[in-house]
């Protein structure tokens, strides 16, 4: 346990933060892909056969190539994208992309496209006899999505949120590669440091395993808060 001793003389701190920094991209990041899912869910479920294609697009293309692919291409091909632009404009320096916004905005993405789907279902899963009520009594749109809909939404959506959750949380993992130092780069450095892959591996695993275990047990309280009554 001397490894893991906070200061000069261990790496705990250090590891401390990275489980932050962690915690912190993947926040971000599913933030973002809910943003996402908010464009493109309703792109799904449109009868407009344009807007379909373009939520089929996107969801079949996210999902279909691998996640450090998505890395690769917004991180080193972005910063590719930003140089040429700041050519035309007489900048020839180069320029590199901030690694915690690449790494988040690349996996909300990634989240986004899983979100989309989860929300796609989760609609079509409420009763039609719902969405003709609201019709009937004339219920305003923005009441009857946010008092109606979206209650019943997250209570089916949750279990499935709360996989997309775990996904983005050790996607996390794969970030690694644009130096941000988080759980896995610091697992990273300090077993070449100390010449000890296999503790600080072995540790790396224990600390999403935390992440994950303690990250259920809150989805699992927001899932019987939702489905009180059911």
């Amino acid at each position: 346990m001397e490894l893991l001793k906070f200061g000069n003389t261990g790496w705990g701190d250090e590891l401390f933060y990275a489980t932050l920094m962690t915690i912190a991209v993947a926040i971000v990041a599913m933030l973002i892909g809910f943003f996402f899912a908010l464009i493109f869910t309703p792109l799904k479920i449109s009868k407009s056969k344009t807007f379909n294609a373009i939520g089929n697009f996107y969801t079949t293309l996210i999902r279909g190539i691998p996640e450090l692919l998505v890395i690769y291409l917004f991180f080193f091909g972005g910063s590719g994208a930003v140089m040429y632009v700041a050519k035309i404009f007489g900048y020839g320096e180069y320029i590199e992309i901030n690694a915690f916004l690449t790494g988040a905005f690349s996996i909300g993405i990634i989240s986004g496209a899983y979100s989309t789907e989860v929300f796609r279902g989760a609609i079509q899963s409420i009763p039609k006899g719902q969405f003709e009520a609201s019709k009937v009594l004339g219920i305003k749109k923005n009441i009857y999505f946010f008092k109606i809909i979206l209650p019943q939404m997250l209570r089916l959506a949750l279990p499935n949120i709360n996989n997309v959750w775990q996904i983005t949380l050790k996607d996390t993992s794969l970030i690694s590669v644009t130096g941000l130092v988080e759980i896995m780069r610091q697992s990273y450095v300090a077993a070449g440091s100390t010449r000890d892959p296999l503790f600080f591996y072995s540790f790396a695993a224990i600390l999403y395993l935390l992440l994950t275990f303690f990250s259920m047990k809150f989805f699992n309280k927001l899932e019987h808060y939702y489905s009180r009554g059911f």
